[in-house]
């Protein structure tokens, strides 16, 4: 049906050039808002009439006219009405809608991708310190993360994975006297031990390991480090350093539990030696974007859209923290991608635009608007009933790998993808296990699963290959059910376009529930292995079409499309 709509669309584009100079690069079909108006529409008479000083009704008439006399038309269209004010309803015909089967099982996993753009594009995501196991927030990002970074490849693009962390504050600091403290053998509620809301510690047990390594002379390895422990209780450097590439190993069994994997780890650690941080600080300085006040030096952000000026180095000379984002920001550009995305937490909001102040600032041709900010909320968690707000192992938040035991890794991911990133979500433990239509993940996986039944029975009772089922006469097809479920077939890709462009995979998880809802309805209403040859094998082909778009919109999520359940 793709290459249906194209041709029809090729038609409409030469119909609006010869009414106007230049109106064919604008032609577009919409989908009618009311499914019986019929399967594509365009309000191009409406929007050509104006500067035609035409009616519009007559000029869809006249547009009308000549579109039903085109080859193109004539074969896949059945009907053409005019509403309205003037738009062009467009009824196809069930041989154009069963078009679109061929074309999923010629195109397989590649069916909704688009040719290679060459644009390269970085995606930065989770981010988190190496100071404690990943939690529920970083899970979100995770989620998103990823399969942000699927809905970009599958749109032609080169999509690069970074993480970057801070490896050299405070927090990593309070990481190595707390682990130290476990290693000296105190723990929290001893005399020794920091107390108090505001107290330099970490109470996690998992503090308590890293120390009982350190003290065994334990070696860590994590994807971009390796360190082997002293043993020495006092050497604070070395707690430090083992400290942080025991978490770090820690994050990447998390993340390899989750199914994501990183091209680049960035160090915060390194802007400063590499003197990226103080560079930037010299070219800002050197533009007369910064002045002097009260012992700090101020960066002119109000001058580039901030609400005030920010502090970029305080009075005891050390930057804050957007001066760093402003030099790592910069070697993204230097890096050569053209589109760099963000996926924070809504805490961040307050950093956008001192940030991008920060870069347009340095004057070196980076647009207004770069980077692209994706940002989320927080994730509560309900068990039983009840909010679960303490994890043992972090000592005051759940994990990411608490999730994924609890339910799996498939359940977490649909889940956290199926609301819009900055809403806020509440993650239920008991529905993420159920197995019923309730459970939204259970409801497309079982609809993926029920078919893969369908064709192994086929198989064992026939012999027959799927292979074959390309070649099958679709002309059976033609129940109210069958053609809508060829409907909604032809609107994964535009779906996957449009979620890629608005940063939405909620999007796919409500087309996929929306495609097995519309499968269990054609599955009640047709028998599919019927004793007739031919309507078998063009039901098995519609079944077997759909049931390849659920799986290439389940791996743009990162979640399995199992056979069996």
């Amino acid at each position: 049906m793709l290459s249906v709509k194209n041709e029809l669309l090729a038609v409409l584009a030469r119909a609006l050039e010869n009414l106007s100079p230049g109106a064919g690069a604008k032609a577009a079909f919409e989908s009618p808002k009311v499914a019986a108006h019929g399967d594509l529409a365009t309000t191009a008479a409406m929007q050509l009439a104006k500067p035609l000083k035409q009616n519009p009704r007559q000029l869809a008439e006249s547009l009308r006219a000549q579109l039903l006399v085109t080859d193109p038309f004539q074969r896949w269209v059945d009907a053409i009405d005019i509403a309205g004010p003037g738009f062009i309803n467009i009824k196809l015909k069930a041989e154009a809608k069963q078009q679109i089967v061929r074309e999923v099982l010629a195109q397989t996993t590649q069916f909704g991708n688009q040719p290679s753009t060459g644009k390269r594009m970085l995606v930065e995501f989770v981010s988190a310190n190496p100071t404690g196991p990943l939690h529920v927030g970083h899970a979100r990002q995770a989620a998103l993360g990823d399969a942000i970074c699927n809905l970009y490849q599958s749109q032609g693009w080169q999509v690069y994975r970074e993480f970057y962390y801070n490896d050299a504050g405070v927090q990593i600091g309070t990481l190595a006297t707390s682990t130290q403290l476990r290693a000296k053998g105190f723990k929290p509620g001893d005399p020794e031990w920091p107390s108090g809301e505001n107290a330099p510690a970490y109470n996690g047990d998992y503090i308590a390991d890293i120390a009982a390594d350190y003290l065994a002379k334990q070696t860590v390895h994590s994807d971009d480090r390796e360190f082997t422990a002293s043993g020495d209780v006092e050497a604070l450097d070395d707690i430090r350093l083992f400290a942080v590439a025991y978490l770090r190993h820690e994050q990447d069994l998390d993340l390899q539990a989750f199914g994501v994997k990183f091209d680049n780890y960035y160090l915060e650690s390194s802007l400063y030696l590499s003197g990226k941080v103080d560079d930037v600080v010299k070219k800002l300085h050197d533009a007369g974007k910064t002045y002097e006040h009260d012992g700090a030096l101020w960066l002119k952000s109000t001058d580039y859209g901030d609400d005030k000026d920010r502090v970029m180095r305080k009075g005891d000379g050390s930057y804050t923290y957007f001066v760093p984002d402003v030099a790592y920001h910069i070697t993204k550009w230097e890096r050569g991608f053209e589109k760099v995305v963000n996926i924070q937490g809504t805490d961040h909001h307050g950093t956008i635009a001192r940030v991008r102040a920060g870069l347009q600032a340095v004057d070196i041709g980076i647009p207004q608007g770069f980077p692209d900010y994706v940002l989320h909320t927080m994730v509560r968690v309900v068990r039983g009933g009840e909010e679960v707000k303490i994890s043992k192992r972090a000592g005051s938040y759940v994990t990411l790998r608490d999730l994924i035991e609890w339910t799996s890794k498939d359940a977490v991911r649909f889940f956290l993808l199926s609301r819009k990133p900055d809403t806020e979500y509440t993650f239920d433990v008991d529905l993420a296990v159920a197995k019923n239509n309730d459970n939204p993940v259970y409801y497309v996986q079982y609809a993926h699963a029920r078919i893969c039944s369908v064709l192994a029975a086929w198989h064992e009772k026939d012999g027959g290959e799927l292979v074959s089922l390309s070649q099958a006469d679709l002309t059976p097809l033609q129940s109210p059910q069958a053609l809508a479920l060829l409907l909604l077939l032809a609107k994964y890709p535009e779906m996957l376009s449009a979620a890629a462009a608005d940063f939405a995979p909620h999007d796919v998880t409500f087309y996929l529930r929306e495609l097995a809802a519309c499968y269990h309805s054609y599955y009640d209403a047709e028998r599919i292995l019927v004793d007739d040859e031919s309507v078998k094998r063009a039901r098995l082909a519609l079944v077997a079409a759909t049931a390849q778009v659920l799986r290439n919109g389940l791996a743009v999520l990162g979640v399995s499309a199992p056979q069996k359940m």
